[in-house]
Parts: structure tokens; C-alpha cells; sequence
């Protein structure tokens, strides 16, 4: 057999074989027309995207823009702005540089440009096709900057084209590129979208990383975001990023790397983080990370791949290293607030076990022996948690203080009960009103009876912070959610107290007007410009509650005089003041979250809205006040007034952490 005769290909099958190696789906050419516009300094980048890209991908940026003499040789192999000799690889600071990204989209795509620069009176239009111009360079009107419209892509390689997944899928990798860039380019705006509907992407300039992990991948991660940063001089590293807490965790895991603020993978960092996880999370989840990290440049070889997505630097086992500690310092100081969640057999209906009572209590039937498991704790205040933690004084019996400012700068007032000298026995009537009845039967209609049982025979067992204790039922122990379990019951008192409260009495009127202006200009109302000026919108919530005075006086004790000036406020529970640095916005909230148009709905939202005020006791109080507060005021209330709903056996208000007959089993078997 004779060997083949070797020949040259010819150059359009080359440029086609290099276009097939670095644009791969039309994810990889968004990401270099992207990055183009980021080195052409863009603050805005529009995408706008046709069946997944395959039928049209379109990016519109503000940036410089490309002058007319360049468009000619603009998409011919190997012509770039960004690099001019190979020594320049080692201090290239750019995200393109070697001239091929335009190039191989034209060899698979129609290349369309419409481009104007500042200096230029107006733009220009150039077509493209294998590399080369298509027609003539026409002029155009438009605005300064950039747009590239690739249609048709892989029209004359239809095997790739074959091979790609469905529109929806190849658009989800369009938005995976997207959003990295978003998140690593805060100072820019980004829009991506479907051609005819509403944006699926879309970020505000001068925005914050932040804000912009927030808004692309949920709320629930911006909240439990960790910051990281670090320098380290001899390896020439600078490190920021975002990584979650050891609270949160995702099915299927999202990291972000950027290195020298190149979208990269390094697949030896990414395993020293999940490794770190793995000591954290539940197996099958994972944690969300960003990572950027700063590298001098000349120990970075960015020319290791076709679609850069990998580089290669030196020092890389020390900085992975490096990268593993810092993440594990993070976590480590996040892990004192750890929740903690039950683990339950498959087909479990209740997240509590609370179906069955101890029925070989101390003291329970001679018959039965005694078993140690079963033996139960009945003197909490033989030791109590706060005893291995040396702190003093928060069970010593001290009550609130009634002539002490709450720590609030803007108002400073004194909210003062009535003092006993001074009480008059307030004659308990009960309500004729339909509407409040029938809440009062939701209350009882939705209350689970085992819970119950749990909150009716508590001991309360110690403050763990300021958002959960420990409490004991029989010999189970259990982690409480104060927050939620005090909004419930301060929701109870209100509707079965109904028209029956004494009142908290502001020793000085406060002015509504200057409450909703400081509620406004707080970042956590919402409030923009665009709802207009604040001082009319102040006035719009003084005249609402105006105008509802005397529901709010009559039914709740929220007296509210004629000029806009705060009086007094609804006693929920003696010995216990609400915090008035969240009066502001309850103000606010009264006059913007509660129905007034129907009855029983008004109702339901003002007593809602008045719990949720009362029941933020955490952020502004004394620490030894605060722990006072929770064993003798609030969990008393909690354990002699509450009917828990079913929800609370679910939604992690409430959490076994242990069960002495558990233990035992532990025990035995070691």
C-alpha cells in the first residue's frame, strides 16, 4: 500500500479546524465578544439572544468602540490592539489578546458590526464572512460604542450544530457565562435576554458584588455570604471573595474563579474547597464560592487553552494552600451561629418527636422499674447553661428597668408603663366582633396539640445568642427560635386580648412625619426615588394613620393625635417594653402592609404588623437584660399563653437536638 501524499490544507478548512477549537457552542462566543467589550472599558453590555443563540447572539456595548480604518483586517486571524510582541504575554493585563475570537466566529457565522468611537461623527456597518470583509463599510447612525450580531452559527458545520443541546439548554450556559461576569464586573451593567420577552439577567451600574450574587442566584445566598480577603507579599497574591456559610448549602454547587479577573477553572482549588465543605455539609450538597485572585502577572501563563478557560501559574500547591486556609478561617468563625437541622427516616410526617409522652416519668408508675434514660432534670435552677460560660447576673432575678433610655440615637425617648400606684383595674370585655372570633378560631383550628404539650411543660435550659435557646421537654432537647416563637404568641395576645390592653405611655409625643422619614432614608424599606419624593410620602403615611386613629386607639391603644404625633402604645405583657429603634418602620408598615378596607383582614395584618414590632427584642438591649428578658418574661409567656401552629414543626422553629434515650443507645454500642 503506498502512503498518502501529504498537502496542504487549504486555508479556509484551517481556519475553520482553529474556529471549531475555540467557538464550541455559542456560550464560548458570547464569552469573547463579552470580554471584548470589557476591555473596550463598557459600563453597559446588552445581550440579546435567538433559539439558545444558534439563530441570532447580539451584544451591545458603550464602550470606545472600533475606529473605521480598523474594520477592514478586524476579523482576519491573529489582528488585535492588545498585543504587539510575544514578550507582552507576560504583563498582558487584558482579557483578549491573541485576534482570533472575531476571526472564528466569522468562519462558522454571518459576522455583522456596527461600531462608532467618540471622535467619529457617525458609525459604521461592516458584514463578514470567513474572515473577510463582505461588501462595503456603510455608514450608520448610532451611539458610541459597539453592537455584533452573529446569525446562523455553525450554519456550514452542521455536525456541530447537531451535536449542541436544546435552545433552552444552550441558553442556560449563555446565562451561566453571563452571570460570572456580572458578579466579577459590578461597576457594568448586564442585560441578557430572549429576543421578545422580559430580561432574565439584568444588573445596575456602579452595583456591588453583593448585591449582584444576590440578585442573579437568589436572596438566600446573598444573605449567607462569608467574606475572605487576604495578601500575601511572597507569593505575590491578593485574594477577595464570597464564600456561604456553613448554614446554607445547594444541591448541585456554584463557583466562581477569576484569576487576574479571567473567568478560569482550576479544578485543585475547587477540591481543597469541597473538601473543607465536606466537613460542614450534608453529603450530596454543596456550597456557593467566589473567588478572585491577583497574581503577578509575569507568573501566569494565560496561552494554555483555545477558550483560555484554564491557565497555568507558578507557586500553585502553595497558593491553593493558602486559599484552603483562608476559607477554613472563615468557616470556622461562622460555625459558633451554625442551625442545625434533624435528620429523619424516609416517610417521617413530623420533624419533631412529639407523638408520645414519657410514661415512666420520676415519680410515674411504681409498677415499671426506673430506668436511667428516663430519669428527668425537674430543678432547672440547680444548673443552668449559663454556668459553664461564666456569665454573671442573667438569671439573678433583675427586672426591666422602666426609667432607662433604649439606645437609639435618632428619638432617645422613654417608654414607660403605667407604675402600680397608678393602675386602675381595667374591667376585661369581650368582643363582639365576627371578624375577630374567626381569627381567633384559625388560631386554635391550626394548633398542634403535641407541640403544645412541648411548649406547656418547658424547662427553659439557657441563651444560646441572641436568636436561639436551648429548652427541655421530658428528656429530649431542643433548639427555639425566639423570634418566631415570640411573633406568634404577641400575634395570640393581641387577638384574644382584644380591646382589653393598657398602654406604654411616651413621656414626649413623637412625630410621626420625622418616624417615616427616618424609616425611609433606612436602605432595608426598599425605598428609591422612584416612588417619589420622601417628604410626600411621609405626609401620605402621617394622613393614613391619622385618619385610622381611632381604630388604632379604640381596638390596640395606639393613641395617635390629630397633628401626627404618637401618644402611647398597647401593653402586650407586663415587664416587657418593645424596642423603639424599630419604630420607624413599624410606622411605616402600619400605614403601607395592613388592609384597612375590610374588617377581618385589617385586623389580621395591624396585629400581625404590631407582633412583628413587639417581637424584635434582640438587637437593642442589655445583654444581661436581654437573657432576664427571655427566661422570665418572654419563654413564661411562651409556655402559659402560645398555641403553636402545625408549622412550627416544619419550618425549624423548633429542633430536637437530643434524646437522653438515644444516648444511652450510643453509649451502649461503644
Amino acid at each position: 500500500m503506498e502512503p498518502g501524499i501529504i498537502r496542504k490544507l487549504d486555508e479556509v478548512v484551517v481556519n475553520r479546524i482553529a474556529a471549531g477549537e475555540i467557538i464550541q457552542r455559542p456560550a464560548n462566543a458570547l464569552k469573547e465578544m463579552m470580554e471584548n467589550s470589557l476591555d473596550a472599558k463598557a459600563t453597559s453590555i446588552q445581550i440579546t439572544v435567538k433559539a439558545g443563540g444558534l439563530r441570532s447572539l447580539q451584544i451591545q456595548d458603550n464602550g470606545t468602540g472600533i475606529r473605521r480604518d480598523d474594520l477592514a483586517i478586524v476579523c482576519e486571524r491573529f489582528t488585535t490592539s492588545k498585543l504587539q510582541s510575544f514578550d507582552d504575554l507576560s504583563s498582558i493585563s487584558t482579557y483578549g489578546f491573541r485576534g482570533e475570537a472575531l476571526a472564528s466566529i466569522s468562519h462558522v457565522a454571518h459576522l455583522t458590526i456596527v461600531t462608532k468611537t467618540k471622535s467619529e461623527k457617525c458609525g459604521f456597518k461592516a458584514c463578514y464572512e470567513d474572515g473577510k470583509l463582505k461588501g462595503d463599510i456603510k455608514p450608520i447612525a448610532g451611539n458610541q460604542g459597539t453592537q455584533i450580531t452573529v446569525d446562523d452559527l455553525f450554519y456550514n458545520v452542521p455536525m456541530r450544530k447537531q451535536a449542541l443541546k436544546t435552545p433552552n439548554e444552550e441558553f442556560q450556559r449563555i446565562s451561566d457565562v453571563v452571570s460570572k461576569y456580572a458578579v466579577h464586573n459590578p461597576h457594568a451593567c448586564f442585560t441578557l435576554k430572549k429576543f421578545g420577552e422580559s430580561p432574565s439577567i439584568r444588573t445596575l451600574p456602579k452595583s456591588t458584588i453583593v448585591h449582584n450574587i444576590g440578585t442573579i442566584y437568589g436572596a438566600a445566598i446573598g444573605r449567607a455570604l462569608v467574606p475572605i480577603a487576604t495578601k500575601d507579599d511572597i507569593l505575590q497574591l491578593s485574594v477577595d471573595g464570597y464564600v456561604t456559610n456553613v448554614n446554607f448549602s445547594l444541591k448541585k454547587g456554584i463557583s466562581l474563579l477569576f484569576i487576574n479577573y479571567r473567568a478560569v477553572e482550576c479544578s485543585a482549588l475547587k477540591k481543597a474547597i469541597d473538601a473543607i465543605y465536606s466537613l460542614y455539609l450534608p453529603k450530596g450538597s454543596a456550597p456557593f464560592v467566589y473567588l478572585s485572585l491577583e497574581l503577578n502577572p509575569q507568573n501566569v501563563d494565560v496561552n494554555v487553552h483555545p477558550t483560555k478557560h484554564e491557565v497555568h501559574f507558578l507557586h500553585e500547591e502553595e497558593i491553593v494552600e493558602r486559599v484552603k486556609l483562608l476559607v477554613e478561617k472563615a468557616l470556622l468563625g461562622g460555625n459558633a451561629a451554625r442551625s442545625y437541622t434533624q435528620a429523619l427516616l424516609p416517610g417521617a410526617n413530623q420533624p419533631l418527636d412529639t407523638t408520645k409522652t414519657n410514661e415512666s416519668m420520676v415519680g410515674g408508675d411504681g409498677d415499671k422499674p426506673r430506668v436511667d434514660y428516663k430519669l428527668v432534670r425537674t430543678s432547672h435552677s440547680d444548673q443552668k447553661l449559663e454556668k459553664f460560660f461564666n456569665i454573671s447576673g442573667s438569671s439573678s432575678g433583675v427586672p426591666l428597668r422602666e426609667d432607662e433610655p433604649m439606645n437609639e440615637k435618632a428619638l432617645e425617648p422613654k417608654l414607660t408603663q403605667i407604675s402600680p400606684s397608678r393602675k386602675r383595674k381595667r374591667v376585661q370585655k369581650e368582643t363582639e366582633r365576627s371578624s375577630i372570633h374567626m381569627l381567633r378560631k384559625q388560631i386554635e383550628s391550626d394548633g398542634d396539640e403535641n407541640l403544645r404539650k412541648i411548649f406547656r411543660e418547658l424547662t427553659y435550659v439557657g441563651t444560646i445568642d441572641r436568636d436561639q435557646v436551648l429548652i427541655q421537654y421530658d428528656t429530649k432537647l431542643y433548639l427555639a427560635k425566639t423570634q418566631p416563637l415570640a411573633a406568634e404568641l404577641f400575634y395570640q395576645l393581641l387577638l384574644f386580648n382584644f380591646g382589653n390592653f393598657e398602654r406604654i405611655t411616651l413621656p414626649e409625643p413623637l412625630d410621626l412625619k420625622r418616624l417615616a422619614h427616618l424609616a425611609l432614608a433606612d436602605p432595608s424599606s426598599g425605598y428609591t426615588e422612584e416612588f417619589g419624593p420622601a417628604d410626600e410620602l411621609a405626609d401620605i403615611i402621617v394622613e393614613t394613620l391619622v385618619s385610622h386613629a381611632t381604630i388604632l386607639r379604640e381596638f390596640y391603644n395606639i393613641s395617635i393625635r390629630e397633628d401626627g404625633f404618637l401618644e402611647s402604645l398597647p401593653k402586650l405583657l407586663d415587664n416587657y417594653i418593645p424596642s423603639v429603634v424599630f419604630l420607624p418602620m413599624y410606622i411605616v408598615r402600619l400605614a403601607t402592609e395592613v388592609e384597612w378596607d375590610e374588617e377581618m383582614e385589617c385586623f389580621r395584618t395591624l396585629s400581625r404588623e404590631t407582633a412583628h414590632f413587639f417581637s424584635r427584642i434582640a438587637l437593642t438591649k442589655p445583654d444581661k437584660e436581654y437573657r432576664w428578658e427571655l427566661e422570665h418574661v418572654i419563654y413564661p409567656a411562651i409556655r402559659n399563653q402560645l398555641v403553636p401552629p402545625k408549622e412550627f414543626s416544619k419550618n425549624g422553629c423548633l429542633l430536637q437536638l437530643a434524646s437522653l434515650h438515644e444516648l444511652y443507645r450510643v453509649f451502649e454500642r461503644c
